[in-house]
């Protein structure tokens, strides 16, 4: 079992405070959704979360050891994968040679997504942004890492493939934390952690049965 968390996480951008002293914890195996409208903190939580961004206060855990002062890259070695809203894949290369960065073996990435196949040999900055999503999704789902974190992953997607992609990042054997401004039908009917943020603070934790219409 994998859990990630942050303890009275503060975040400022400049003269700006985007957390307001945040705790929440991530299990897994199993699915974390981070609610919120723009500007809510969601977003920054999980940059928090992968060390792309620095703590002004608080605490960053990770099976119970503090990572707060551990790098990105470090925490991305021991495993962490972050796929952000944006610049997720590398647009000047091809979709194979995005895969080929992942893992050798990228079939089951392209069993995932089928329609990735026909797209192989296309620079990845010339896809629509669904099928950079899947691109980019791909890539988190051959790595095999411990914690998964994914902002916004159905963006640009299908209803069926965003179903699907839900269904994928469910299934994942790692701590999977995903940041949405609502929660996707797809996951009402599941056993899911929700966190709901507005103005950086917390104002709903529980499962998302317990959450209104």
């Amino acid at each position: 079992m994998t859990t990630v968390s942050l303890r009275h996480a503060r975040v400022r951008y400049g003269p700006l405070e985007a957390l307001h002293g945040v705790t929440l914890a991530a299990p897994g195996p199993g699915l974390t959704v981070l609610l919120g409208r723009n500007g809510s903190g969601r977003s920054t939580a999980l940059r928090a979360l992968a060390g792309t961004v620095p703590l002004s206060g608080g605490a960053v855990v990770w099976d119970g050891v503090d990572v707060t002062r551990v790098p990105a890259y470090e925490r991305a070695r021991r495993g962490l994968c972050l796929v952000p809203e944006r610049q997720a894949v590398f647009g000047s290369l091809t979709v194979h040679e995005n895969l080929e960065l992942a893992a050798p073996d990228h079939g089951p990435a392209l069993d995932a997504y089928p329609q990735l196949r026909p797209l192989l040999e296309r620079r990845a900055g010339t896809l629509s942004g669904g099928e950079q999503r899947m691109l980019a999704l791909s890539r988190a789902l051959l790595a095999r890492a411990r914690v998964v974190l994914v902002d916004e992953p159905a963006q640009g997607m299908s209803p069926s493939v965003a179903a699907r992609t839900y269904g994928l990042l469910s299934g994942l054997d790692a701590c999977v934390v995903v940041a949405e401004q609502r929660l996707p039908p797809a996951l009402r009917d599941r056993p899911v952690l929700v966190y709901e943020l507005r103005r950086g603070t917390v104002a709903f934790a529980g499962e998302a049965s317990e959450l209104g219409p």
